[in-house]
């Protein structure tokens, strides 16, 4: 059915809020957030209140005879979110959006604000400033890629990787559940994958419920987590340094993956904690989109691509941010260079003339459980990637 100017729209129900510079719009039947302009919620309380789309033009126009107003633009846009109920009385057929419940409500916001209150937060801040002193001051405790071999047996260093890392990830997403149930918000816990890494991933969908200067602490509360993590780790290689080889080498591990991550959440060419944070203090939503979009233009070939709406006053902040997105790319480059490639060579070196050696010898099992389980780590990437596929297909 066709939008036209003699048309009068009924929307799905929405809450509005007013943000840094814009607004925030919520579908409250699917949870899904709009930024929009002033303009813009301007029409939608005019279509609430039942009057013509041409109508809602004129006033419009006349209000802000300064901005560029199309109200049939407008309503093809909310049509395409899914955001018009009926248009002319006809209930519009779409797709209905799947609702996805969250949970972690058992967890009493009194237990999350526990950890994450003005105090907490000071001490957290404390730990990281005294975790980068100890590793300028103590070179020895700066992780190499050769800490992850605590065993002679490549096949038993994988599975320790694995799961601390696991158990390390699955506190520093625990640090942002605690957040949002600090501020009784609802929350779930998925997978997913940033480039070859396959990760735990909070939904914070629901922190556009609150007011900007409280988002804040949600993003940096996996940080704050992995700032007390790697304090332990340290001190304990400091205090505990006459301890069995295997303890030091757990601890070692604890450094060296908590380490990476917490310069992974720099590369804010991804939408790491960090990438959430700089948004929202800068009031400037789409960062990533928007600058992909500026950095394509200056390229001698063209794209293919979705235009992203970039608001005049919003231009010099994507252009600073497409400086730190360079610099993302150039951290996450490093990492790969200093110690994930390092690793896999150094690995590849050490365990595949194994396969070599008699069936039945010890280096030859090393070698095929090695192989078998970096396998199965690529297998849950791809499976990551397929979801991810899927999931934006389907958009």
């Amino acid at each position: 059915m066709s939008i036209m100017l003699r048309s009068i729209l009924s929307l799905v129900p929405l809450e509005i809020r007013k943000d840094k510079k814009h607004y925030i719009v919520e579908d409250t039947d699917s949870r899904e957030f709009y930024e929009m302009n002033k303009v813009s919620i301007e029409a939608i309380y005019l279509i609430q209140q039942s009057f013509q789309l041409s109508e809602i033009e004129r006033q419009l126009k006349e209000k802000y005879p300064d901005e560029e107003v199309n109200i049939l633009d407008f309503a093809e846009q909310l049509l395409d979110l899914n955001l018009i109920r009926e248009i002319d009385g006809v209930k519009i057929e779409t797709n209905p959006k799947k609702k996805e419940s969250l949970g972690f409500l058992w967890i009493s916001p009194k237990i999350g604000k526990f950890f994450f209150n003005t105090y907490a937060y000071f001490i957290y801040s404390l730990l990281f400033v005294i975790n980068v002193i100890l590793l300028g001051c103590y070179p020895s405790l700066f992780p190499h890629y050769k800490d992850l071999f605590v065993f002679n047996f490549m096949v038993f260093n994988i599975p320790l990787l694995a799961g601390l890392t696991i158990l390390l990830v699955f506190i520093h997403e625990f640090g942002h559940i605690l957040a949002m149930r600090a501020n009784n918000l609802p929350t779930k816990l998925g997978i997913g994958h940033r480039l070859f890494l396959v990760v735990f991933e909070t939904d914070m969908e629901a922190v556009w419920k609150l007011p900007s200067k409280n988002r804040n602490g949600l993003y940096l509360a996996g940080i704050c987590f992995d700032s007390v993590i790697l304090s332990i780790a340290l001190f304990s290689q400091l205090i505990f340094k006459n301890e069995p080889g295997v303890f030091l080498g757990i601890m070692k591990i604890i450094v060296l993956d908590t380490f990476i991550r917490m310069v992974y959440q720099c590369c804010v060419f991804m939408k790491t904690d960090l990438y959430y944070l700089i948004e929202n203090v800068l009031g400037c939503f789409n960062l990533m989109e928007s600058a992909q979009q500026l950095i394509k233009k200056q390229l001698p070939f063209k794209f293919s691509q979705k235009a992203e709406v970039i608001f005049e006053s919003e231009k010099k902040m994507v252009l600073l941010y497409s400086v730190f997105y360079f610099i993302g790319v150039f951290l996450s480059v490093s990492l790969y260079a200093i110690f994930y490639i390092p690793q896999l060579l150094y690995a590849l070196k050490t365990v595949l003339p194994g396969l070599e050696k008699p069936l039945t010898s010890l280096p030859f099992w090393d070698a095929a459980l090695f192989s078998l389980q970096i396998l199965i780590v690529f297998m849950l990437l791809l499976i990551s990637w397929r979801k991810k596929y899927i999931r934006k297909s389907h958009m």
